[in-house]
C-alpha cells in the first residue's frame, strides 16, 4: 500500500475515489508531535451503506456538523451540557443557546423576568439553525416564597408569545419549588419563529 500526498491549491475541490474493489480508504493522522488543523470549510461525503444518500460532514475549522442524513440514528447516551449557578432569576436573562442546553438557578428568583435565547454574545441563534430545525432548552428556576414568573420569552431580542402547555400562559409561579421551563423553539423562517412551552412544579 503507498501513501499520496496531496497538497491543497487556492480553490476547487479534492476528490478521494473508493476503492475499486472491496477495501477502505484511510486518511492517517500526522503523530502526536504534529497537528492537523482545519482552517477552512470541509464538506466530507460517506457513502450510504442502505442506499440512502450520503452523509455530509461539514466543518468550519472549529465545528463541525452532519447534515443531509436521511436515515435514523441510535444513541445509548446522550447527555448534556447543564450550567448550574446560584443565581437569581430576575430582568432579562441572556441564555445562550450556543453554551449550555439545561439552565439550573440555584437562588430564589427576586423578580418576573424575561428569558432571552441567543447563541452568544456575538451570534444569533438565528445565525445557527437553519428553517424546519427546532431546538429545546430547559431553565430551572429556584422559587422561594414568592410566585415570581416568565413574563416575556424573546429570540435575539425581539419578543415572541409561546403556544403555552394548557392553552394559556401561566399567571404565577409554584411558591417553593423548582419550577422547570421547557422551550421548544421551531425556525419556521428567517428570524421567524414558533416557540411552544411549558412549566413543571417540582417541589
Amino acid at each position: 500500500m503507498s501513501s499520496v500526498i496531496i497538497a491543497g491549491n487556492t480553490s476547487g475541490s479534492i476528490t478521494v475515489a473508493a476503492p475499486a474493489a472491496a477495501g477502505t480508504n484511510t486518511i492517517t493522522m500526522p503523530a502526536s508531535t504534529g497537528t492537523m488543523a482545519l482552517t477552512s470549510d470541509i464538506t466530507t461525503e460517506i457513502p450510504s451503506q442502505t442506499g440512502n444518500a450520503g452523509k455530509l460532514l461539514t466543518t468550519n475549522g472549529s465545528a463541525a456538523s452532519w447534515g443531509g442524513v436521511s436515515d435514523y440514528t441510535t444513541f445509548t447516551n446522550l447527555t448534556e451540557k447543564v450550567t448550574v449557578a446560584a443565581t437569581a432569576a430576575t430582568g432579562t436573562i441572556n441564555y445562550d443557546t450556543g453554551t449550555q442546553s439545561v439552565v439550573y438557578y440555584t437562588s430564589n428568583a427576586a423578580a418576573d423576568w424575561t428569558i432571552n435565547f441567543r447563541d452568544s454574545s456575538g451570534a444569533t441563534l438565528n445565525s445557527k439553525i437553519a428553517t424546519g430545525e427546532a431546538i429545546t432548552l430547559v431553565h430551572l428556576v429556584t422559587i422561594g416564597g414568592s410566585e415570581y414568573r416568565n413574563t416575556v420569552v424573546q429570540v435575539d431580542g425581539s419578543s415572541i408569545t409561546p403556544e403555552w402547555q394548557g392553552g394559556s400562559a401561566p399567571t404565577e409561579g409554584n411558591a417553593n419549588s423548582i419550577d422547570s421551563y421547557a422551550y421548544t423553539i421551531i425556525k419556521t423562517g428567517d428570524a421567524a419563529f414558533t416557540i411552544l412551552a411549558a412549566l413543571t412544579q417540582f417541589a
